[in-house]
């Protein structure tokens, strides 16, 4: 109870924070984390060191300091989301070219689109219905505290747009999948079913990837579509949509999972400090 009523008071607080105060409450924050904490420093240098060992030291401790500055940005901006009016939400996050998914519409059908941690994944789920007339359809972890997930799905959800929980994935295909809907999936994540990953070349390395997005693809014979969520300036962000696979059952196995691998490694060589370097993508080994 304790943590759900201090997460409402946040709420509550950031409601009545212009930007500019709570960017630099996100400036403390970088400090606390980077400067005075270190969080998961460890984790972050070892990520950027196997992913970019060309990389000389000033510029990995460059690409450091940004990223923490992007997760305490996130941080804020996650909290001063449940209170965002359509209007802002629409203004800081555009979406590029939502009428690609205009020809599937009409013929009423779903498709997959698959994004990572980059930018500021959360506002999409928020934005989705402001930009498509297909049903946006996010997939997410429940949180253990019951009183908080069911505010914070609430709120996610008020824009027009539905959660549902990553353990009822099966279930939710199936009730979605007829309706011409957007199904959104966070894919980069290290996997916990080792034994049915896809094993691609990802930033130099050998990486372990879920298997859920192409298994369902090739089950319902539904497009794929990766997007990147790209901050252009603080506070600011941009998705573009790329098609991945029109015809999943033709692919091999393992081949929209490697195509959407490629498409997320070019946009993190790019833009390298707006990935969640923080987690442990690499805890897996092939055996």
């Amino acid at each position: 109870m304790f943590v759900y009523l201090f997460f409402r008071v946040q709420v509550f607080i950031f409601r009545l924070l212009p930007y500019a105060v709570i960017y630099g409450l996100s400036d403390f924050l970088w400090f606390l984390l980077y400067i005075v904490i270190g969080y998961r420093r460890k984790v972050v240098e070892s990520n950027l060191v196997r992913s970019f060992p060309g990389m000389s030291s000033k510029e990995r401790r460059k690409v450091t300091r940004r990223f923490y500055r992007n997760l305490t940005d996130l941080l804020v901006e996650s909290i001063k989301g449940f209170s965002m009016s359509e209007k802002q939400i629409k203004k800081r996050f555009v979406v590029k070219n939502a009428d690609v998914f205009e020809p599937y519409i009409a013929r009423k059908k779903s498709v997959i689109a698959v994004t990572a941690h980059t930018g500021n994944w959360e506002w999409g789920i928020l934005s989705a219905p402001f930009y498509t007339k297909m049903v946006s359809v996010g997939l997410y972890k429940p949180l253990a505290n019951k009183r908080l997930d069911s505010y914070l799905k609430r709120n996610r959800c008020r824009t027009g747009s539905n959660l549902t929980s990553i353990y009822l994935t099966a279930i939710s295909f199936e009730r979605y999948m007829n309706e011409s809907s957007l199904i959104m999936m966070v894919a980069d994540q290290s996997p916990s079913n080792i034994r049915k990953s896809f094993w691609v070349n990802f930033l130099g390395n050998d990486t372990a990837c879920l298997h859920g997005p192409e298994k369902y693809a090739k089950i319902y014979d539904l497009p794929v579509f990766y997007f990147n969520v790209h901050r252009f300036k603080r506070g600011h962000y941009e998705v573009e949509f790329f098609p991945i696979s029109e015809n999943p059952r033709a692919e091999t196995d393992g081949a929209i999972t490697a195509a959407y691998m490629v498409k997320l490694e070019e946009y993190i060589r790019k833009n390298p400090s707006n990935w969640l370097w923080s987690h442990r993508r690499w805890k897996h080994t092939r055996k």
